[in-house]
């Protein structure tokens, strides 16, 4: 493809990610995306047979733009422990929300708007890297690291909990005006699920008086 329409074609993907993230799939009109482009709507049918098109292609644009971020999991390879590679995954987490918000309403736009067709993208782009982290939960698991949980389970508490808290928190201290530092957040995330997940010594076992122990 041409310089020029390789622009043109990233200028219509930029402006569809930002509609179709704000307004949703169906409230995102052809003619919309093609005015925040700057090109005409012919121009846009030039580039992409269908609407439907134009949404995938921006939604893939923006999960791969979070690929290189996924380096921070090369320790679950090696089988780091979960001290080293818990705060790693919750920053990818952390990362990926703050970093492309639109990404995650994107998503989310796929799965509800466009039902079953969204199966198969979100599965290619994003499956591959939660199957890492769930199969090196449950490896910790087996190995005693952390206690018995669903590795799945534990997957979707971590990601609720980056997406949520920010907005919950700040709903409960409507003081809180100061910028969410996303170091310190990440620490806080980090100790609270070392502190749920860490095995626990078992409980000794209740001492019994000798007199109890005597016949009668």
């Amino acid at each position: 493809m041409p310089l020029k329409n390789s622009v043109r074609t990233d200028r219509i993907v930029d402006a569809a990610a930002q509609l179709f993230a704000r307004q949703g799939y169906h409230g995102t009109s052809t003619r919309e995306i093609a005015r925040l482009a700057e090109v005409s709507e012919n121009t846009l049918f030039r580039h992409f047979d269908h609407k439907e098109d134009i949404f995938w292609s921006a939604l893939r644009a923006n999960v791969l733009a979070l690929r290189p971020r996924w380096d921070l999991l090369d320790g679950i390879k090696s089988g780091e422990s979960p001290g080293v590679m818990l705060p790693r995954i919750l920053e990818l987490l952390d990362n990926a929300v703050s970093c492309n918000p639109a990404v995650i309403r994107l998503i989310a736009v796929a799965f509800v708007e466009l039902h079953g067709n969204a199966d198969a993208l979100c599965r290619d782009l994003i499956l591959p890297v939660f199957s890492e982290i769930c199969q090196y939960l449950a490896e910790s698991v087996q190995k005693g690291e952390v206690v018995e949980v669903d590795p799945i389970l534990l997957v979707a508490s971590l990601l609720s909990m980056v997406l949520i808290h920010p907005q919950l928190a700040r709903l409960i201290d409507s003081a809180q005006t100061t910028a969410v530092d996303s170091r310190a957040t990440v620490n806080a995330y980090s100790k609270f699920w070392l502190d749920v997940l860490s095995p626990r010594p078992p409980a000794p076992a209740p001492l019994v008086s000798r007199a109890a122990n005597e016949s009668p």
